[in-house]
Formats: structure tokens, C-alpha cells, sequence
């Protein structure tokens, strides 16, 4: 079946009181620019509270549309609609009953309950939703009597409104949900090769953030296969954020300071510390109002909570760890779900998996590290200026690399 539009569903936004028109406005932005990869022409607008995808080709590909749709964050649902001018009741009953035996073929119908759902807008039509919904009732069981009329829990919601013209649908396509992209500001993710920080980011975005990345690179430590590795991985979050500036990072000598100069059950730690040091210069250069990490309480070493307060401690802007209360099976779902796992778990290793001590302190002291950190002197300072000169930035969009 040729559908001729899609109704977009969204739910958080519809509470926003006074600011709805602005994420409207920037779900219709992301929209279009998802449908821009999509070969024909489509007109995304808003009309009554609605939210539109028409199409204006005579032919598209209906999985290409849908799949732009679904990596659309802020949408709920997609429903795929015919459209008519208003007509009158019989034409109407026709027209519905030819629109069910096309959605659901014969083999697919027996025993398939269904409950007709009528919304007149347009309060001249004559007759008002409940007759509508009874009588279409009736004449979709009387043309198809293997199918039953189920009010609670129908397997199928027939849709009907009557606005300015009529909108016929039967099927929802679940979306991404969430908030659209951009709409929450922008934050700085600190993205590793690992299966968390990919996540992190994902589910920052899908609350309405637009994400730039920052990856540490330990060369001759770790290979060109390993920054390739992120740069998959911000590819395919990249299908739903859009394009990704990639910092990449030389982080190979303040790494090699540290393991010299600092005790190593604390080398886990201090390292991260300047990694966030960085982060945040970095976010602050580029206009980022927040950090997001990937760490999960407990899961490692340097993600306890005591690790946790050692980091925040050199921060100033916002941390956001959004998978702070999920376990590693919960993580991996989600990784699944978004298409970075494959990608996580290939084997070339990072910069922080490197250099992990054996025994690394589960329980460190702020003042303790901020007094081992001393021994670094002022020659730190002077390699983070240097390693923020190595800032390699790297477009990506889910093609890969731009540049």
C-alpha cells in the first residue's frame, strides 16, 4: 500500500506548556534533516498540534522513510496514514472497509480483533464519533466476519479523523522517544572504545543534547585500528545526533609522567583526573555546557564512589553519568539495541585499559591524590597545554569520517 503521509506522535513534548512550540519546532528541524538522506520529497509541518510527514513523490522507499524516522529523537510513534477530502458517510464506510482488507489480507485477519476510534474535529459533519464509531463498527463486521470487536485490548485500533480532510490509519511504528536532539544544549562525551561511553552518549542525546567527543590516544600504545574504533562508534550514534566532532587527543606522555612520578595503585585515578581536566577545557572552548562519562557505580575500580568524588573534584562544569544505576547486562542491551556493540568489543585496546594498574585503590582519599599530584610538579601543566596542541579534530556522521 502507497501511504501519501505519516502522523508523528510525541508524548513529553506535548507537557511542555509554553516552551512546546520550541521543541516542535526543533523535532520538525531534525526531522527534515533525517528525510534529507531519503530519496524523494517530503514537507514536514505542524498543524493543530500535529506533527506531519507528507509525501510529495510518486514513489519512495516506505522502510528508508521509517528507518530515518525511528533514529529521530523526541518521536514516539509513527503511523502511516491515507488521506481524503471530507466525503459523505458512505463513501466513508467504503472507503474504511476497502482501507482494512488492504492493511490486513485475508490470511492475516481471522481471529484479528479490532475497535474503530473516530475523532471529529469538524463538528458540522453529520454525524458525531460515537455514531461514526458504531456504525463503522458494524460495516468492518459485516464486510469481514472472521474478525471480531474487541473494546478493551484490540489488536487493532482503527483510526479515524475528521479535520479539514479525513485521516485514515491503523498501525503505529514504535520511535525513538525522548527529546530532539539539540533542544537540551550541548555537552562534551568523553568516548572510549569500551561498550559504556557509546551508551552514555546515546542516552544523553535522547534527552535533547547535542553531543561533541573527546578520545584520549596513547600511540605508540595503542594503533590507528584503535581511533578508527571510535570513529565507527561515533558513526553509528551519529544516526541519531547527527554529525560528531571528534577531538583526538595525544595523551601518551602525560600518561607516561604519571606512571613515573605517581604511586600505581593511584595511577587509574590521577589519570583520569587530567583526562577530565582536559575534557573540560576542551568543552569550554567549544561551547559545551556539560561532560558526560559512561561510568556505572562500582563496575570498576575507578568508578566507586569515592573514585567518583576524586574526578568530580577537578570539574566545574556538569557531569552527566547516565548509566550510573544500570548493571553491565543492562548496558550491553542497550549497546545492542543502538548497533555499537559489535564494534565495542573488537580487540584494540585504548589508552585507559593500557595503562590500568594491577591493584588499583578502590577507596582513595581526595587530599591523598591531590598530594601525590604535587609530585607531577609544574611540568604537567605544561604537557596538558602540549596535548590540547595535539587537538586532532575529526567530523563524523554515520557514514564515518568527514574529513
Amino acid at each position: 500500500m502507497r501511504y501519501q503521509s505519516f502522523l508523528i506522535k510525541y508524548a513529553e513534548i506535548g507537557i511542555k506548556g509554553k516552551n512546546r512550540n520550541f521543541f516542535e519546532e526543533s523535532l520538525v528541524q531534525q526531522m527534515k534533516i533525517a528525510l534529507h538522506r531519503c530519496e524523494g520529497k517530503f514537507r514536514v509541518y505542524r498543524f493543530s498540534g500535529r506533527v506531519f510527514v507528507a509525501v510529495d513523490s510518486a514513489h519512495y522507499d516506505f522502510d528508508e522513510v521509517v528507518g530515518a524516522l525511528q533514529h529521530v529523537f523526541g518521536i514516539v510513534g509513527i503511523c502511516p496514514m491515507q488521506i481524503q477530502d471530507v466525503i459523505p458517510y458512505e463513501e466513508l464506510q467504503e472507503k474504511v472497509v476497502q482501507f482494512f482488507g488492504e492493511e490486513y489480507p485475508e490470511q492475516t485477519r481471522k481471529g484479528l480483533t479490532f475497535k474503530v476510534h473516530c475523532r471529529r474535529l469538524a463538528k458540522n459533519y453529520p454525524m458525531d464519533s460515537q455514531e461514526i464509531n458504531a456504525a463503522l463498527g458494524e460495516a468492518l463486521l459485516g464486510a469481514y466476519p472472521e474478525t471480531a470487536v474487541d473494546v478493551h485490548e484490540p489488536k487493532v485500533m482503527v483510526h479515524v479523523e475528521i479535520r479539514e480532510r479525513i485521516y485514515l490509519y491503523t498501525h503505529t511504528i514504535p520511535g525513538a522517544g525522548g527529546l530532539p536532539v539539540g533542544s537540551g544544549g550541548k555537552a562534551m562525551l568523553l568516548l572510549s572504545g569500551g561498550i559504556d561511553s557509546p551508551v552514555a552518549g546515546w542516552m544523553m542525546a535522547r534527552r535533547g543534547l547535542k553531543l561533541d567527543a573527546v578520545y584520549f590516544n596513547a600511540p605508540p600504545y595503542t594503533s590507528e585500528r584503535a581511533l578508527q574504533k571510535v570513529v565507527d562508534l561515533a558513526a553509528t550514534v551519529s544516526a541519531y545526533t547527527g554529525p560528531i566532532y571528534l577531538h583526538n587527543i595525544n595523551f601518551t606522555e602525560i600518561q607516561l609522567y604519571i606512571y613515573e612520578k605517581c604511586p600505581h595503585d593511584e595511577l587509574t585515578i590521577i589519570m583520569r583526573r587530567y583526562m577530565m581536566r582536559i575534557a573540560e577545557a576542551i568543552a569550554r572552548k567549544t561551547e559545551c555546557g556539560a561532560l558526560i562519562t559512561g561510568e556505572s557505580l562500582g563496575q570498576v575500580a575507578s568508578q566507586t564512589m569515592r573514585s567518583l568524588e576524586c574526578t568530580n573534584a577537578v570539574c566545574t562544569l556538569p557531569v552527566f553519568r547516565p548509566l550510573i544505576g544500570n548493571d553491565k547486562e543492562e548496558i550491553i542491551g542497550i549497546s545492542k539495541k543502538i548497533g555499537t556493540y559489535d564494534t565495542s568489543i573488537l580487540p584494540y585496546e585504548d589508552c585507559c585499559t593500557i595503562f590500568v594498574a594491577k591493584h588499583p585503590v578502590t577507596k582513595p582519599i581526595l587530599d591523598v591524590i591531590a598530594r601525590h599530584e604535587h609530585n607531577l610538579d609544574e611540568k604537567i601543566d605544561e604537557m596538558v597545554e602540549r596535548a590540547l596542541e595535539t587537538d586532532e579534530v575529526i567530523i563524523v556522521d554515520r557514514d564515518g569520517r568527514k574529513n
